[in-house]
């Protein structure tokens, strides 16, 4: 290592003693305490706890609201970068409303949402009611309620996939376009023949980033729906405010390992662009 790399080194210390102080450290105190029972000793009775905490549901009900939240915001953000990849008069006031709920801190959209999934005099059953439709009760059922946390989840977070999608979409050749309208190909057979084999590593790229986030979503599940039904964030809270961190650290390092597993495809798929 010459003198050139060493003074490279020096200005990247101050961003790896961060990383390392508010990442790493807490990652693997996390891991340690997982592994410690009451009385000090290593054990593995934490992890066999979380059974009579219906982990498995609660895993179960995390990946559902993930894939979920993922779609939504999948076939949303495909249809408002379509929308933008064009040029129509307003596009710019449209550009800046559809990136509106990104500026949206995450509790106000929550509590937002609270008041449009109120089963009684909610904006939803109001907005039913107008189309004669019977009120739903959007707490009735784990399903139900894990579905409103995937709606207002992609409300919120559909404008960057957009943002991704569209980047990909401006990549794409013109010509290839052009010579599918010269074979007769109309707007739906481009999207399918043209588009979308050319927005494979972008819609990747995209679903990877969105879900390790939405494996750590917990302020919006938690002001929605509270503790019922049970996601891993709001699991990993509850034992910590109701039993011990060691208990809590072993559902946190469960939450750990499938943020791990997306990390690592993002740096695998990100390795090959």
């Amino acid at each position: 290592m010459n003198r050139e790399d060493l003074r490279y080194l020096f200005f990247t210390i101050p961003a790896i003693v961060y990383i390392g102080v508010f990442a790493f450290y807490p990652a693997f105190d996390a891991v340690f305490l997982s592994f410690i029972g009451s009385d000090g000793q290593f054990t593995l009775n934490n992890y066999k706890e979380l059974f009579y905490f219906n982990i498995y549901g609660t895993i179960i009900d995390t990946i559902i609201v993930t894939i979920g939240a993922l779609l939504i915001q999948l076939l949303l953000g495909l249809g408002v970068a379509s929308i933008l990849a064009r040029e129509f008069r307003g596009k710019s006031f449209f550009s800046t409303l559809s990136i509106v709920p990104m500026g949206v801190a995450t509790v106000v959209s929550a509590i937002a949402f609270s008041f449009i999934f109120q089963t009684a005099g909610g904006y939803a059953n109001t907005f039913l009611t107008m189309l004669k439709i019977h009120p739903v009760n959007w707490y009735a059922n784990s399903y139900i309620s894990l579905l409103v946390v995937m709606i207002a989840d992609s409300w919120k977070n559909t404008p960057i996939v957009a943002l991704i999608l569209l980047a990909g979409m401006m990549s794409i050749p013109k010509d290839l376009y052009y010579a599918a309208s010269l074979d007769g190909a109309g707007p739906v057979r481009r999207f399918f023949y043209v588009t979308l084999p050319n927005l494979k590593s972008y819609i990747a790229i995209a679903l990877i980033i969105r879900g390790v986030s939405e494996f750590n979503i917990f302020a919006l599940p938690l002001v929605l729906i509270g503790f019922h039904p049970l996601i891993l964030t709001t699991l990993a809270y509850e034992l910590y405010s109701t039993t011990t961190i060691y208990l809590s650290s072993a559902a946190a390092v469960i939450l750990l390992a499938f943020i791990s597993v997306l990390i690592v495809l993002n740096i695998k798929l990100g390795g090959r662009r």
